[in-house]
């Protein structure tokens, strides 16, 4: 068997109803053509049609279509007049058999499956005849198929008869004659996916979003080399982008994790769409048709990893699930094989079970079920007849798609702490060990999505399959981020360069960017005081600059107030707010003794050290439960956390308060760093004010900092007019509290940049390692964090990048890496690297490991 190495294309409804995606589908078609490839085109009908043609069908048993049918003709009419061709003989053909059919129809007030395979087939065979003939007056050698020809239904012995007709399934082995015919013909080919014929002659369907299981029959049948699938969205998504801006582009999966993710919910691919490219170990492709230059996502038979990982967070909606409940099937046999008779005899099929010694329960997807009142009632009779029953909906399935899930249970802990408030109605862990899912109440499945993929998902580190997020990708939900030609530093290059003729490594910090931040923090005019967390740049004229901007210092240890009060020496105590953690008896009774403002996140210093704190105002921190940020390092709640007091705790405070006595005056909260999620802090917020009311003397609200910086280029940064006015819907809520924020990385990082100067090139094979004089000493950020700081060569900004390499420094770890895979200029030793958004947690948490010196530290 041979073939002449042709490629599927399969195009969407969408992707097939304007003249300018035409346009894309020729350029596409010809880039395939160009590298040897021969191209069938595989599409859908207009978009739209296929809904049209349903109310046609409805319309039409209700005795008046005319209105109807008048608007699938003037679809069609308007696409031709785009495509600049008359509607055409085929289609006027099947227009006037949709008159004919509907009159009929019309007449008896009922239509068979039979009729409405026929009449659901006409939207792909009219679309096709539109496109074969814009692709020949555009100059393409392309025949015309007929699908119902390329592919046959299968016989389901016992199956009932609707089941096949309008949701076949067909034989997708390789086909010697089929691919002759191909073979012979013209360079291009095209035909429609979503209908087949039966071994009787008659039309049957694949079921709604059909087309990719066709063009995957049709790319088995033929032995493609490959298959591509054009949406309208490039690629599969680690969740929803539509609703989930953060959702990141999945680069490569296994067959086995498309599938799950397609069963799970996602509809960008049909999940019947799998098997047959799997089977003959076709690679697929997905990509946008109005995007074609993205490069989408790569399906086929390698894990991109061995390890653990979640790489999506799916949802469906409209769940029903049934308990089947009774002592009686304890080691009764052949129970489950009665109640699931009773399942096959109403045509439903079972999405999910769990079962135990006393109870089943199955979940029942409106996808692949019809779900009416009645089916459901008639189910529940005869149920009845074995057990106890019990329909609960509508719910939503929840599920965390990716490979060897069970691997990464426990790296779940904060994940499944998102569950403590929700009623979980059953878990499933799937036995091919891609996908862990959890039943809830349908209302709550769109918050729990976005709450697991922030933890989860949304700040992974770009890997081989992990790819950048939607926002960074098109921007949703608030400004853009500055290109980085408007980065401050590129304005100081030649300062910079000039600093550097002396200095081989240096931290440069722009004032103008410290003011900048710290008056977008103050514009949130619900917030009353901002302390900065000075753990993330303590340098001195940081504190000044901070300080004259009106803002106040939050310190963790005696040192850092001793480093406040030694650069401020004139700043009011009450601008200071310590905030320790696990502190000695000593660092507290400094704090009181300095007149600042203290903190506490253990019940049990009130308990030891009753006067330390006799008579005295605290602040408690609690934990609100939920750890988020971008890596787990940095998470600061949640059971796994040491950060914070339970919220059970706070009973013991009444009695614990009176003892000592102290008065409680605030509550803080902290979930992490590096958030993008805006509503975090609005729920932080109401989270402190509802437990504020247990309290009489609770006057303020510290809901933390941990608001995120873009790391890199093109990604979108928080909104601050959208963070004021989630922060205001809560104050106005509770307008006798007052709201603090303690943020540290957001105001210093974008001011900061790491200068280094290349000291070596090195090549191992085709990697290309960039040395330069300074690595994790000065920033260890990337090998704690994984975190990724943008690398340009500064000395070189102006020419393009056309190396890959690997950016490290000359510590004698591997970890010493400050970038993976940056594209960069031809760079040679004695250039100089700026590595961007350095200014937080850079020489904060620097060393003289290996006894080297970390970068020095100037202000410009």
């Amino acid at each position: 068997m041979t073939t002449l190495n042709w490629v599927v294309l399969k195009f969407g409804g969408t992707s097939v109803s304007t003249r300018n995606n035409w346009d894309n589908i020729a350029r596409i078609a010809r880039a395939r053509r160009a590298k040897g490839q021969r191209v069938l085109i595989v599409h859908s009908a207009i978009t739209g049609i296929t809904d049209r043609l349903e109310k046609l069908l409805l319309a039409a048993q209700q005795g008046d279509f005319e209105s109807a049918l008048e608007a699938i003709v003037a679809r069609h009419r308007q696409l031709a007049d785009e495509l600049a061709l008359p509607l055409g003989e085929m289609v006027e053909k099947h227009l006037r058999e949709l008159r004919e059919i509907s009159t009929s129809i019309a007449l008896v007030r009922e239509v068979s499956d039979t009729t409405r395979a026929r009449i659901m087939a006409s939207g792909e065979l009219m679309a096709t005849d539109l496109g074969a003939r814009y692709l020949r007056s555009a100059g393409f050698a392309i025949d015309w198929y007929d699908a119902r020809d390329m592919l046959a239904a299968e016989t389901r012995d016992g199956g009932n008869l609707k089941a096949n007709i309008l949701s076949a399934t067909c034989d997708f082995a390789p086909d010697a004659d089929l691919i002759a015919r191909l073979d012979a013909g013209a360079e291009y080919a095209i035909t429609q996916g979503f209908i087949a014929r039966d071994a009787d002659g008659h039309t049957v369907l694949l079921g709604r979003g059909g087309s990719d299981t066709s063009a995957a029959y049709l790319a088995a049948r033929i032995r493609a080399r490959r298959l591509e699938i054009w949406t309208d969205v490039p690629g599969l998504f680690s969740a929803n982008p539509r609703t989930t801006p953060s959702a990141r582009l999945l680069k490569s999966l296994h067959y086995d994790e498309a599938q799950e993710i397609a069963t799970a919910g996602a509809k960008v691919l049909h999940p019947r769409c799998i098997l047959p490219v799997r089977q003959y170990a076709i690679p697929l492709h997905v990509y946008a048709t109005q995007m074609p230059e993205i490069a989408g996502t790569e399906i086929g038979a390698a894990f991109a990893g061995s390890a653990g990982q979640v790489k999506a967070v799916c949802i469906k909606k409209g769940m029903t699930l049934l308990s089947m409940e009774s002592p009686g099937m304890w080691h009764q046999v052949g129970f489950l094989a009665d109640a699931f008779a009773v399942f096959k005899k109403q045509g439903l099929s079972i999405d999910q079970v769990s079962t135990s010694e006393t109870s089943v329960t199955v979940s029942l997807d409106p996808q692949a079920n019809t779900l009416d009142r009645t089916i459901l009632d008639a189910l529940v009779d005869e149920l009845q007849m074995l057990c106890r029953v019990q329909l609960i909906g509508p719910c939503a399935s929840v599920s965390l798609v990716g490979h060897n899930i069970r691997g990464i249970l426990h790296r779940l802990g904060d994940a499944l702490e998102l569950f403590a408030e929700q009623r979980i109605y059953m878990v499933s862990q799937a036995a091919n060990d891609l996908n862990l899912t959890f039943l809830v109440d349908e209302s709550q499945g769109d918050r729990l999505v976005e709450q697991l993929h922030e933890l989860l998902i949304a700040s992974a580190a770009e890997d081989a399959s992990m790819g950048p997020s939607w926002a960074q990708m098109f921007g949703s939900k608030g400004p853009s981020l500055p290109p980085v030609t408007d980065a401050w530093w590129r304005a100081a290059r030649p300062t910079l360069l000039g600093l550097m003729r002396q200095r081989t490594a240096a931290f440069v910090y722009d004032r103008q960017t410290l003011r900048d931040r710290a008056a977008d923090l103050k514009s949130v005019s619900c917030v009353a005081r901002i302390f900065y967390a000075m753990k993330a740049n303590p340098h001195p004229e940081i504190l000044r600059e901070l300080a004259t901007a009106g803002l106040g210092i939050e310190c963790v240890s005696p040192g850092e107030l001793a480093a406040v009060f030694g650069a401020l020496p004139a700043l009011d105590p009450t601008r200071v707010l310590f905030t320790p953690n696990f502190a000695g008896r000593d660092e507290y009774q400094d704090a009181y003794q300095r007149g600042v403002w203290v903190t506490i996140d253990n019940l049990d210093v009130l308990q030891r050290w009753p006067d330390v704190f006799a008579g005295r105002d605290i602040l408690l921190r609690v934990d609100p439960g939920i750890g988020r940020g971008h890596h787990p390092h940095v998470r600061t709640a949640g059971s796994a956390s040491k950060f914070g007091i339970p919220l059970v705790e706070l009973d013991l405070l009444p009695d614990l308060l009176a003892a000592v006595p102290a008065r409680v005056v605030g509550l803080h909260a902290h979930s992490g760093s590096g958030v993008f999620d805006i509503m975090s802090w609005a729920e932080t917020a109401t989270l402190l004010a509802t437990q504020a009311a247990r309290l009489p003397h609770v006057r303020i609200i510290n809901i933390g900092g941990g608001l995120g910086v873009p790391d890199r280029s093109g990604r979108m940064p928080l909104s601050m007019p959208q963070f004021a006015a989630a922060l205001a819907a809560v104050k106005l809520q509770y307008p006798n509290l007052e709201f603090w924020l303690e943020p540290g990385r957001f105001l210093v990082a974008e001011a900061g940049v790491l200068l280094a100067q290349v000291t070596q090139i090195k090549r191992k094979g085709s990697t290309r390692f960039v040395g330069v004089a300074t690595g994790m000493n000065s920033l260890l950020r990337p090998a704690l964090y994984g975190a990724h700081h943008d690398i340009f060569n500064l000395t070189r900004l102006d020419q393009p990048a056309t190396e890959t390499v690997q950016v490290v420094g000359p510590i004698c770890e591997s970890a010493d890496v400050l970038g993976h895979d940056r594209d960069l200029p031809v760079t040679e030793p004695g250039d100089v690297l700026l590595i961007a958004t350095a200014g937080a947690y850079g020489h904060a948490m620097s060393s003289r490991y290996n006894l080297r010196e970390p970068a020095e530290e100037l202000l410009i």
